[in-house]
């Protein structure tokens, strides 16, 4: 997979450089007005975007890893993103809009997590198959909600809730471009920020991580081992519940809202998510990179459409599916997990 990152990489030099000849030499060029939309606020703009898709990635990573394929990253994004907007609403007359914001997120995390913990009762104890039970979290999900938001507010589109502000590190947030960028940012991009580099640290060096891979490469050396493969299973499922629960809630609670309509505001980021880490072949570091990627596409799209360039959302969808396609065709391919949506029982020959 080194070819493919050298690649990338080589690639975005090349972009880079391409567009600053052309905001040189042809300022007034359609190509340069384009251009001039990748701004201070285009880029922190495309970090929020990355917030719900990285999370729901991460999250992938770990249930994937053990061999629990979580296909459900959508449902939990969507069950997470209306808990934190409704308990976000209902405690802004008991609490001040900061305390009733942070109550919103730890109430999105719980909701999330005791849905992926009902899809670990289902998939690891009773032995369903898991695309099967996560495709039944999405559509609980993709259900409840839409009719939840309702029932509260009397329409698919909530009432305007607290939302949690951003935190401002002084000084650091005076730095031209990257300062905006990063030090004056909505807290689940910190929080994302911390997640990237500590789940790739937690898979490769220590024993928790360990234990993850060896669950979805080889449980039966693992049960020989004396570690129980069922509570490393149930362990990264509630994790990947956790990460998403997180990703719901940067979404709806940086909004201060939960659309109900269509496909929900969480609109396919979970299953951008699964492409994301498919894409960067289990790594988090390489997920986040696919995620920020396709988080950047979705915000050119929304920009150039403010300069007047009639572009179809559909279209700008499909983008990171081939993109994923082409790359691991031509590059190289991802490697999934050996025992991945196998069931495994402790002693079984």
């Amino acid at each position: 997979m080194r070819r493919k990152h050298v690649l990338l990489a080589a690639f975005a030099v090349l972009a880079v450089a391409g567009a600053l000849v052309v905001e040189a030499f042809f300022p007034a060029s359609p190509t340069a007005a384009v251009i001039g939309v990748l701004d201070v606020g285009y880029f922190q703009a495309s970090l929020r975007v990355t917030v719900p898709i990285a999370f729901a990635a991460l999250g992938g990573i770990f249930a994937e890893r053990s061999g629990v394929i979580n296909i459900g990253l959508e449902g939990l994004l969507i069950i997470s993103a209306f808990t934190g907007v409704a308990v976000s609403g209902w405690s802004s007359s008991l609490a001040s809009p900061a305390t009733a914001a942070w109550l919103g997120f730890l109430a999105a995390v719980a909701a999330s997590t005791l849905l992926a913990l009902l899809f670990a009762v289902v998939t690891i104890d009773l032995k369903a198959d898991q695309v099967i039970a996560g495709l039944a979290v999405w559509l609980i999900a993709l259900g409840f909600a839409p009719f939840a938001t309702r029932v509260l507010w009397g329409s698919t589109t909530s009432s305007t809730v607290p939302t949690l502000s951003n935190w401002v590190v002084p000084g650091l947030a005076e730095i031209p471009v990257v300062g905006p960028v990063f030090f004056n940012a909505n807290p689940t991009v910190y929080m994302l920020l911390v997640a990237v580099p500590l789940s790739w640290y937690v898979l490769r060096n220590t024993p928790f991580g360990r234990w993850v891979r060896a669950s979805g490469e080889n449980p039966r050396a693992l049960d020989t081992a004396g570690v129980d493969v069922r509570k490393v299973r149930y362990a990264s499922v509630l994790l990947s519940g956790v990460l998403a629960g997180i990703g719901g809630a940067g979404l709806s609670l940086s909004l201060g809202q939960f659309i109900g309509s269509g496909a929900t505001m969480v609109d396919g980021r979970g299953w951008i998510g699964i492409t994301a880490y498919l894409f960067g072949n289990y790594n988090p570091v390489g997920a986040f990179g696919a995620s920020l990627l396709f988080a950047a596409l979705s915000a050119l799209e929304i920009r150039l459409q403010t300069l007047g360039f009639s572009i179809s959302q559909t279209l700008i969808r499909l983008v990171p599916y081939v993109i994923v396609i082409v790359v691991l065709a031509l590059v190289g391919r991802t490697r999934t997990p050996d025992a991945a949506g196998d069931h495994y029982e402790s002693g079984e020959e």
